[in-house]
């Protein structure tokens, strides 16, 4: 912790032992408020670890669902379980209470059960993205590629003002082509995407690369398909 410059520095006043002494003061108490926020640091995360593991817990895996080879990461254990979905709620919740957000956005149809629980701890209004023909007024709609063809999503042309900051939810980021469209939607009618929210994400079906344009947050993650 310096406490002078002019053992070596040219042109710095001179420094009596009351200087170095009263530096050295103002030095640690800077030092302790650092170490003390490190520390709290460390504590958030590691808490976050905890409660992510307990959610990972929750979540049932079904092998060969819908075919054979996929391992499908089912949330209705979680969803049922009251602790587990208040941990969800709470830790998104945590994240997003003193971030700018307007809205809070679901994705058709598991990503409603979070956004609309999301949007009233909120105090949001709620935002929905649904499947083509679903929506009853004018619709924007966004194409994307599946594995073999296309699909659709679409959106009320009046959900979102120009400049309103959005949170956009959905319960697993797989290969990211709904999401992405999703954003892509918000975007088009003038919002901001302040980040893509999912409960789990499945790292290997590499999501974050179609959404690499928008901030991307996840409670737990599964390896495997």
């Amino acid at each position: 912790m310096s406490t002078d410059y002019d053992c070596w520095k040219e042109g710095e006043e001179n420094v009596s032992i009351e200087m170095v002494f009263s530096r050295m003061k103002d030095n640690a108490e800077r030092v302790k408020k650092l170490l003390i926020k490190v520390i709290e640091k460390f504590n958030e995360e590691n808490k976050f670890k905890e409660n992510a593991e307990f959610i990972k817990s929750k979540i049932r895996t079904v092998p060969n669902f819908p075919k054979q080879g996929i391992m499908f990461r089912d949330i209705t254990t979680l969803l049922r379980d009251y602790s587990g979905l208040k941990k969800v709620i709470d830790l998104f919740e945590a994240r997003y209470k003193d971030k700018e957000v307007d809205l809070v956005a679901g994705i058709e149809s598991r990503g409603f059960l979070v956004a609309s629980v999301l949007a009233d701890r909120l105090k949001k209004g709620l935002v929905l993205v649904r499947k083509p023909g679903k929506l009853p007024a004018e619709t924007l709609k966004q194409e994307y590629d599946l594995e073999y063809g296309k699909d659709a999503i679409e959106i009320h042309k009046d959900a979102i003002s120009s400049g309103q900051k959005v949170l956009l939810c959905d319960d697993l980021l797989a290969t990211g082509g709904t999401s992405s469209a999703a954003a892509n939607l918000i975007e088009k009618l003038g919002g901001e995407v302040v980040e893509v929210a999912f409960i789990v994400e499945l790292p290997e079906l590499k999501g974050r690369e179609k959404l690499k344009n928008w901030n991307v947050f996840n409670l737990v993650s599964f390896e495997g398909k």
